[in-house]
């Protein structure tokens, strides 16, 4: 086993992200000196409201959205929240259609289901076995009481990068809305609102080096959507609520700083990722990659390990230094296996052996270099005590023993 690194080593940027230095600088004014409401008109309301407007067109920028289609909320889960049921609940109080899949995050999953539970129709299209939803199944889907298409542009576990663009032409000729879950793509891949037909998209700052507690919904100008909180309409009326503008400078200056290095960093990460995926399969016997080779997010790994689980696996890295996941951070204390792998079509045992490693900008060779001379051994060492591992007495025609 090769030494243990001083420094320790993070490989899940898709849980969270280290704020930049550059960001903690950008915030710290206005905790500290520049502290005034962004809603009062003395000078230091002012002082506050003009930080938020110029970090209201950074985030724009970055999806290539004018600055007024940008409200800013708590995080991506309130923004998949506000799209969804304000969409739904100005279209049409408990009627209409909407269409979804079966690999979207929760906090897209669960707002359909309380929607259904109101009267609400809901499809959830399945998906390949890469992760792809097929277009054609779209097209099927779509009637004339459809009002919104909601779908991730990139999945936050396998990383698969679904044809937005495609989906939201066929949304848009039927007459609904198209909303996607950008929360993990944002800062990764081009993104542009006109050309990709998107006319609701979530962000949250945490997942490209800003703070915590800070997201946005983007709007398209003449959207209509149905507030979830109501009191002194801030937000142009879509979100009630002080605005945390600490939190709303640093998203701001992250998404400067991610738009500005994109294409280096996207290369970098790209590396990397592209290195992990060819070195494990051919280093670790029963090792295969979930989602797409290719159409997958630059930063995004996702492995799976014959007779092992997944928890073991991220426990023996964290031991030596290296942080990494099964899956996503957002489904908390479940022993259940992912819907998401579920619905690629592995059975519960493939899907417990899994292993999501998510690169940043950070990142570099000697970091991966080590993750790859470590997971063989630990790997091996699992199975040797795994009561699904394939041992010499199994007698069974080449499956698996479980004990």
């Amino acid at each position: 086993m090769p030494e243990r690194p001083s420094k320790r080593i993070y490989f899940d940027h898709g849980a969270t992200t280290r704020v930049l230095p550059e960001v903690v600088e950008a915030m710290t004014p206005y905790v500290s000196e520049k502290y005034g409401n962004a809603s009062s008109i003395h000078s230091f309301g002012r002082e506050a409201r003009m930080a938020m407007d110029s970090s209201r067109a950074r985030v724009a920028a970055l999806i290539g959205a004018d600055s007024s289609e940008i409200v800013f909320t708590s995080s991506g889960t309130e923004s998949d929240n506000l799209a969804i049921k304000g969409v739904a609940l100005h279209k049409s109080r408990g009627k209409g259609h909407i269409i979804t899949t079966d690999i979207e995050h929760s906090a897209v999953l669960e707002p359909c289901a309380y929607l259904k539970s109101m009267g609400f129709e809901v499809t959830r299209l399945p998906v390949s076995k890469d992760g792809f939803v097929d277009l054609g199944d779209v097209e099927a889907a779509i009637r004339d009481d459809t009002i919104l298409v909601s779908v991730m542009m990139a999945n936050s576990e396998i990383g698969t990068i679904q044809p937005v663009r495609e989906i939201g032409r066929i949304a848009h000729s039927r007459g609904a809305l198209f909303h996607t879950d950008a929360v993990q793509a944002a800062g990764k891949m081009s993104i542009d609102v006109d050309r990709d037909n998107i006319d609701l998209l979530s962000i949250s700052s945490h997942k490209f080096h800003g703070p915590k507690g800070v997201g946005a919904l983007y709007v398209r100008k003449g959207t209509k959507v149905e507030p979830l909180l109501h009191g002194g309409g801030h937000e142009g009326g879509l979100r009630s609520s002080t605005e945390n503008v600490p939190g709303i400078v640093g998203f701001g200056k992250a998404a400067e700083i991610a738009q500005r290095d994109m294409p280096t960093t996207a290369e970098r990460m790209r590396h990397l990722r592209d290195r992990i995926i060819k070195t494990v399969p051919e280093t670790i016997p029963d090792a295969y990659l979930n989602g797409h080779p290719t159409n997958r997010l630059v930063n995004n790994v996702h492995l799976r390990f014959d007779f092992i689980e997944g928890e073991g696996l991220v426990l023996h890295l964290d031991m030596l230094g290296i942080a990494a996941s099964t899956g996503s951070a957002c489904s908390t204390g479940s022993l259940e296996p992912s819907p998401v792998l579920l619905a690629l079509g592995l059975t519960h045992e493939q899907a417990h052996g899994s292993l999501r490693v998510t690169l940043g900008r950070e990142n570099n060779d000697e970091e991966v270099s080590y993750l790859l001379e470590v997971l063989p051994e630990i790997v091996s060492k699992l199975r040797e005590i795994s009561p699904l591992s394939k041992g010499p007495k199994c007698n069974r025609g080449g499956g698996c023993c479980v004990q």
